[in-house]
């Protein structure tokens, strides 16, 4: 499982830090620039699947990095518009930005626009599901469902569930957790994945004979029961 690869180019180093939090709180993996001439550079060198550009920046505008990058990128492009101006928002659609959110802007709007913006652009929109169970996980709209019942689920919980539940009956390591479902590297002390585990364990409850779903190795890591 791959999570999907933001770039966030945005000169407000707050916001970046806020945005990049919630982001990775829900399954995705960003990386932020501060300033257009390196933030066209970084699009340019890397492989994205999407690109988030604040309009406003000092220096190289966000208008000029999308002109500079756009012919040479194929991830789409979702530009950040100062609330109220309609021509920042005309401008970037012309120059060939995919979408547009207007700041200030939500961190929940962001990430359902961002959803949506990779869905139409089929990335990281996979049709398949997995079942184990009375369990179901649809990965194209990232949803889950218990005995026919819906769960809602965080971006993170969801791609750990996703990756115990492709690997049911096995154990999952920590450390594999948290690389592949958290996008970053097991710290010493770092109690994350215990925290989501609970969480999810509350929201997915029991199996129907009582028993526990998520098994807990300890030491080594987390097994969901094979069906």
């Amino acid at each position: 499982m791959t999570m999907p690869q933001i770039l966030l180019i945005d000169d407000d180093r707050a916001l970046c830090e806020l945005l990049g939090e919630y982001l990775e709180g829900e399954g995705f993996t960003v990386e932020s620039l501060h300033d257009g001439e390196s933030g066209a550079a970084r699009a340019l060198a890397g492989e994205w699947d999407a690109i988030i550009l604040d309009v406003m920046m000092p220096g190289m505008s966000g208008f000029d990095v999308l002109k500079r990058i756009k012919p040479a990128v194929s991830a789409p492009i979702l530009m950040l518009t100062a609330r109220g101006e309609d021509t920042d928002t005309v401008v970037g659609l012309e120059l060939g930005a995919d979408e547009y959110v207007a700041k200030p802007c939500s961190p929940r709007v962001l990430v359902a626009r961002l959803r949506a913006l990779l869905r139409r652009h089929g990335s990281h929109a996979p049709a398949e599901q997995l079942r184990v169970g009375d369990l179901t996980l649809d990965m194209g709209n990232r949803s889950v469902t218990v005995g026919g019942e819906p769960v809602e689920l965080t971006g993170a919980e969801f791609n750990l569930l996703q990756l115990l539940v492709a690997h049911a009956g096995t154990v999952v390591s920590k450390e594999q957790l948290a690389s592949e479902g958290l996008g970053r590297p097991l710290q010493a002390y770092d109690r994350r994945i215990e925290t989501h585990m609970a969480q999810i364990r509350r929201k997915l409850g029991p199996l129907a004979d009582g028993s526990p779903r998520i098994h807990t190795l300890r030491g080594t890591g987390y097994q969901y029961t094979r069906g």
